[in-house]
């Protein structure tokens, strides 16, 4: 037991830190079991730098997370931990330019020091790119097709996770990169650096060129894809969109997924008995130039529940199409798949109806029937032999790649970047990797015993494990001890949470962070 006497009278020493956060410990845990310390100390020892690299690339992981901002937030945030950075800013930069010559060596290094705290799940690998704002072009800021339609110059990255959503490599390019052309030399460097070859690559249908569909129905890779239906020829069209011969997906006692004995009519369909069911249908089909052609499987699904989805969306985009219309802000129309504006469509007439030089805008029924045909369909292309409903299953994953990339850019506030140098941009990226590999793992190891957290209630409460400074005592937690709280504790395999720990203790958790 311990016994505080404090005095109402007696002013608190000016200027003496009284409240440090201790919620960084259980990402220092990771970050050292990932074996980063080492690796700083081998491209240390490489360079021959005077500053201390590991204490840098820790403090811009740990901060990236609890308190993301600059590079100089990120030295004042940093105050905060119980072990403080004594970096000076030019000397994070100088990190940084070394951190990005030595980025492909650290992201093989990370993934091989991985595999010791538990199986990666590699025999699917997701791939997909999200692009990043910029306020000036330069370098490889260039002005490309933005995923957000911002007016502004982008720099692109391209990402490999595995099955649970761990990254595994990623890659920047200047933001007027054809997306198709980032998936071949991402792969050969898994290859090369990973020791990963054997690999089914599953990718949105963005991604989905001939070229990458041939380089990956080659030795042990195989590919799963997103198809566009609106893409294939006629005859594969009217295939696809048939209303007789589908099977119904069911599972067998074993949870296995298979398909159902009877065939299903579209038009028969009810949403109370078959809202949530999946209706499917598959044919082998050829890809490519004739002689080269590439032969593949062609999966096709049907949904009452997602065609629902899809007329509920093109309702409220007509509505806001409509809006433009009348408010008189037509303006420039559009054709992208995502925009209102391909509602509208626009014909120079006079009131009598011939030809004139007055501008009418309209909607266009013509296109909303169009989309409606392929409402709560949905196509996939593989060069898999496997159960096709397994492959929608893990198709169905995808999800998880975008989950990383709204975690670095929602949670990790990964942009705007205002960094200027091509080298610096590259390496922040490598922090942003970095910084979600350790989140992954921390969350999965919180994320037990039937509980499942988001990250900003993991990042939340984090960010809250404060403790307030007993002179001469030790520290007194000030946070909220939950079932969260109980399983970062139990994954580190330390304490924080008594009454009071003291300075001796909470030196000894420092060290067995570490």
């Amino acid at each position: 037991d311990v016994t505080v006497k404090l005095s109402q009278s007696t002013l608190i020493p000016k200027g003496e830190q009284r409240s440090y956060n201790g919620g960084y410990l259980f990402l220092q845990k990771i970050y050292y079991e990932l074996g980063l310390d080492k690796i700083c100390k081998k491209i240390s020892k490489k360079y021959k730098n005077e500053y201390d690299l590991n204490s840098i690339l820790s403090m811009l992981l740990y901060t990236m997370i609890l308190y993301p901002g600059s590079k100089l937030s990120s030295l004042e945030d940093a105050k905060k931990f119980f072990e403080q950075p004594e970096a000076e800013i030019h000397q994070v930069y100088r990190a940084m330019s070394l951190l990005a010559k030595e980025s492909d060596a650290i992201q093989a290094a990370v993934y091989k020091n991985s595999l010791g705290l538990g199986k990666r799940q590699t025999q699917v690998i997701y791939y997909d790119c999200t692009n990043y704002y910029f306020e000036e072009e330069s370098g490889i800021r260039k002005y490309g097709q933005s995923k957000e339609h911002r007016p502004n110059p982008i720099v692109q990255m391209g990402l490999f996770t595995d099955m649970d959503g761990m990254p595994l490599a990623f890659c920047i390019n200047p933001g007027n990169t054809a997306e198709t052309t980032t998936l071949k030399p991402l792969e050969d460097k898994l290859r090369d650096n990973f020791g990963i070859s054997k690999v089914v690559v599953c990718t949105d249908g963005g991604l989905a060129s001939y070229e990458n569909r041939k380089n990956d129905d080659v030795g042990e890779r195989a590919f799963i894809t997103v198809q566009s239906l609106k893409k294939l020829g006629k005859d594969l069209q009217d295939w696809a969109l048939q209303r007789t011969g589908w099977k119904m997906i069911v599972k067998d006692k074993d949870g296995k997924r298979n398909f159902s004995d009877n065939e299903y009519n579209l038009d028969e369909l009810n949403m109370e008995e078959y809202g949530d069911k999946l209706f499917c249908r598959e044919r082998y089909i050829k890809v490519g130039k004739k002689g080269e052609e590439l032969e593949q499987r062609l999966i096709v699904t049907y949904s009452l529940k997602y065609k629902n989805y899809l007329q509920h969306v093109r309702d409220k985009q007509v509505a806001i199409a409509q809006g433009l219309i009348d408010r008189g802000a037509a303006g420039k129309l559009s054709s992208s798949q995502n925009n209102p504006k391909r509602f509208i469509k626009q014909e120079a007439c006079t009131n009598d109806g011939e030809l004139a030089e007055i501008q009418n805008f309209t909607i266009n029924q013509e296109m909303i029937e169009q989309e409606a045909r392929f409402d709560g369909f949905y196509g996939i292309c593989t060069d898999l032999k496997g159960p096709a409903p397994e492959i929608i299953k893990v198709n169905g994953g995808r999800w998880i790649i975008e989950d990383c990339f709204r975690i670095t850019k929602t949670d990790f506030k990964a942009r705007p970047v205002f960094l200027q140098r091509d080298d610096r941009i590259k390496a922040h990226f490598l922090t942003c990797f970095l910084a979600l590999l350790m989140y992954k793992l921390l969350e999965k190891k919180v994320n037990r015993g039937g509980l499942r957290f988001s990250p900003a209630e993991i990042i939340g409460t984090l960010q809250n494990m404060n403790f307030l400074a007993i002179s001469g005592e030790g520290y007194i937690p000030t946070y909220t001890r939950t079932d969260l709280t109980n399983n970062l504790h139990g994954s580190a395999g330390f304490r924080t949470d008594t009454q009071i720990v003291s300075k001796q203790r909470m030196k000894a958790i420092i060290t067995e962070s570490k």
